[in-house]
C-alpha cells in the first residue's frame, strides 16, 4: 500500500544526494504523477476489456517499476541542462539544446520498453492474466510520461532556474553534475 510512496522518496532522496541540491530532484520528481495517470488509465482500460486484471501486488510492482524507469527521461533534460548553463549556454538556450539532444534517446528508450511490455498486455496465453496488470501500469505510465516530460519538465525547469538565479542560486553556484559524474 505504501510502497509506490517509499519508492518515490527513496527515489527523490537518491536523486536529492547526487546532485547536491533539493530542488533539482524536485523538477525530475515531477514526471512521477504524470506516469501514476497514465498506469492508472492504461489499468482502467485493460481492465474494461479483460475483467480479470486487477490491482494486486503485481500490479503494485508495476507502480515501483514505473518510479525508477520514469525519472530517467527529466534526469537527461535535466542533467543536460545543467551541463550546458555550466559551459556558459544562457538558460533558455540551455533548455532548448537539452530537449533537443535528449529528445531522441528519450523516444528510443520509451519504444523499446513499450514494445517490451506490449506482449505482456495484449496476448493472451497461460499466465498472461498474472502480469497483465504489470505490464498495462508499466507501458501507460511510461507512454504518458514520456510525452509530458518532455512538454513540462523543461517548462518547469525554466521557472525554477528564473527562481533560482532571482534569489541568487542559479545552476552556475550550485552543483550541475551529480556526484561521481564525470
Amino acid at each position: 500500500r505504501w510502497s509506490f510512496v517509499l519508492a518515490t522518496l527513496i527515489t527523490y532522496l537518491l536523486m536529492a544526494a547526487l546532485f547536491d541540491s533539493f530542488v533539482y530532484p524536485f523538477v525530475i520528481m515531477f514526471s512521477v504523477p504524470l506516469a501514476a495517470v497514465g498506469g492508472v488509465l492504461c489499468l482502467a482500460v485493460i481492465h474494461s476489456y479483460a475483467p480479470t486484471v486487477r490491482f494486486d501486488i503485481l500490479t503494485m510492482l508495476g507502480f515501483v517499476i514505473l518510479v525508477g524507469v520514469v525519472v530517467n527521461n527529466a534526469i537527461l533534460i535535466v542533467y543536460q541542462t545543467l551541463q550546458s548553463i555550466r559551459g556558459g549556454i544562457a538558460r533558455h538556450d540551455a533548455i532548448v539544446n537539452a530537449v533537443a539532444t535528449r529528445i531522441r534517446p528519450i523516444f528510443m528508450t520509451m519504444l523499446t520498453s513499450g514494445f517490451g511490455m506490449l506482449p505482456l498486455v495484449i496476448f493472451p496465453g497461460p499466465g498472461s492474466e498474472l502480469y497483465r496488470g504489470l505490464g498495462s501500469v508499466v507501458l501507460g505510465g511510461l507512454v504518458v510520461s514520456t510525452v509530458f516530460t518532455v512538454l513540462l519538465i523543461p517548462c518547469l525547469l525554466s521557472l525554477v532556474l528564473g527562481i533560482l538565479s532571482g534569489i541568487g542560486l542559479g545552476a552556475d553556484r550550485t552543483s550541475a553534475q551529480p556526484k561521481g559524474a564525470s
